[in-house]
């Protein structure tokens, strides 16, 4: 299937995702991608360094003629999402991504792709390994874990870089102009919870929500999708509020980044209240399937048998729970009041999980607005606490604040619109870039986004539009062949 994917045009460009593909590369773990990028940067004899925290940097000299022109930094992360279907069998630390090609797109089977931000990384490794793209001086940098809290790109050092303009290729639109994202912030409550015993007489029952369609919690968030994590506990709530009904295990979402697409709670109940759950399900489903009818067309709600456990959550801290989870904020909290269109502040949250007398439940927070980020996580903060729980912030990281008057932002859309004869959208995004970070030690340089349209980062569904790769790729080539002087 990856035999397809080499086929593609540009040759160079697809084969180099195909070989990064092959890598396993999963957030806080890249140490053989970090391998893999030297030992290409060697073979090209190019200068090659890895900095402190894991960051590969490489330069190449500028072709002749070019060498009056500002230097590029062209930047990408190494690290991908892991997320799969639940009856997908793969193992994200020893397989490579099975690609396969559809139409104008290119998917995984039942995985993430990892076209955020492998074609990125592939893109500038194309360049790299040209022997006949003009460009000026070049430096490339890949940072490591962007999708995990970005450590990469706060661990950078000033003075490592030298380049006075950055082309960052994480953007997933192929019309955008990003010149500025949110920051964000982890939200994570942890504690503890007493355990009744669960009579004899009980069966087992577990409330499914899957399907959802999921996403990238920062560029999908205003979309309008399920989260699971949220359905499950409203579900749980309306069935608690028909019957005695007691929650022993509950595990829903899993990345920050990504929008929860399956959450499940196993049950415990007595015989005779066994109907009165599954019509309790029925009802408060045919109202959800039709509020997400639109944005996820696939979800399902279902109540099976399962083994009956042994302990479930005592009473008071279940009905704690569930009004915490209730008043957790979720999705938009606020559009700019600057800005049309944008998501100025938002939350996810992405993960919960109760097992045995534990849990800990996970939340990102986003905003362009770094005050108003830290009011939220202080609303979900308070609406945690309720549980008994501890609650902590921590991977905190800046917006990237907008240079409007920067020199490559005009002179790219004037090239957008030589060659595509259309008006680029020069924008803020929702989504957390490395900008802003990398931008702290290098206050001077010149910043911009763009890439190849990409859809559903962050699940399974993720796809790469090939005719928009080879759009973008023409993009990036001719923006090096217009850089400025020095």
């Amino acid at each position: 299937m990856s035999n397809d994917v080499r086929n593609l045009e540009p040759s160079s460009l697809w084969n180099h995702f195909a070989d990064l593909n092959a890598v396993p590369r999963p957030s806080k773990k890249e140490e053989r991608v970090i391998q893999f990028m030297v030992d290409f940067g060697k073979r090209l004899n190019l200068e090659t360094l890895v900095d402190e925290v894991g960051n590969v940097i490489m330069r190449k000299p500028a072709t002749p003629g070019m060498e009056d022109r500002q230097t590029v930094v062209m930047q990408s992360h190494l690290d991908m999402v892991h997320q799969k279907n639940n009856d997908t069998v793969f193992d994200f630390d020893t397989q490579g991504i099975e690609m396969f090609v559809d139409g104008d797109w290119v998917k995984a089977k039942g995985t993430t792709l990892g076209a955020d931000n492998g074609l990125g990384v592939a893109a500038i490794m194309a360049v790299l390994s040209s022997t006949d793209i003009p460009h000026p001086p070049l430096e490339a940098l890949f940072t490591i874990d962007e999708e995990t809290g970005m450590t990469g790109a706060m661990g950078l050092k000033g003075g490592l870089l030298n380049a006075s303009i950055m082309l960052n290729l994480d953007t997933e639109d192929d019309h955008e102009l990003t010149i500025g994202c949110a920051g964000g912030i982890d939200v994570t409550a942890t504690g503890s919870y007493r355990e009744m015993e669960v009579p004899e007489n009980y069966v087992g029952y577990t409330l499914t929500v899957k399907g959802l369609s999921g996403g990238h919690s920062g560029m999908d968030i205003h979309k309008g999708l399920g989260n699971a994590n949220k359905l499950l506990n409203r579900i749980l709530h309306h069935a608690c509020a028909q019957i005695e009904l007691h929650i022993a295990e509950i595990d829903g979402g899993g990345l920050r980044n990504a929008i929860p697409r399956e959450a499940k709670a196993l049950l415990a109940l007595a015989p005779e209240h066994i109907q009165k759950l599954e019509q309790a399900v029925a009802d408060i489903s045919c109202h959800i399937i039709s509020e997400l009818n639109l944005t996820d067309p696939f979800a399902k709600i279902l109540v099976e048998p399962a083994t009956r456990p042994a302990k479930a959550m005592e009473a008071s801290f279940q009905k704690q729970w569930m009004r915490a989870i209730y008043a957790c904020h979720n999705g938009i909290y606020r559009m700019s009041p600057g800005v049309e269109n944008l998501v100025q502040t938002s939350n996810n949250l992405s993960r919960m999980l109760a097992k045995d007398g534990s849990f800990s439940i996970q939340c990102l927070t986003r905003s362009s607005v770094d005050s108003e980020k830290l009011d939220l996580a202080r609303s979900i903060q308070s609406a945690l606490e309720c549980t008994g729980a501890e609650v902590t912030f921590s991977g905190d990281y800046p917006g990237w604040a907008p240079k409007t008057d920067a020199a490559i932002t005009g002179v790219m859309a004037k090239l957008y619109r030589e060659i595509f004869d259309s008006e680029p959208y020069v924008n803020v995004c929702h989504a957390g870039l490395e900008c802003g970070i990398l931008g702290a030690n290098y206050p001077d340089m010149e910043m911009i986004s763009f890439g190849p349209n990409i859809r559903g980062a962050h699940s399974p569904d993720e796809k790469v539009q090939i005719s928009s790769v080879q759009k973008f790729w023409n993009f990036l080539l001719e923006t090096l062949r217009q850089t400025p002087a020095a």
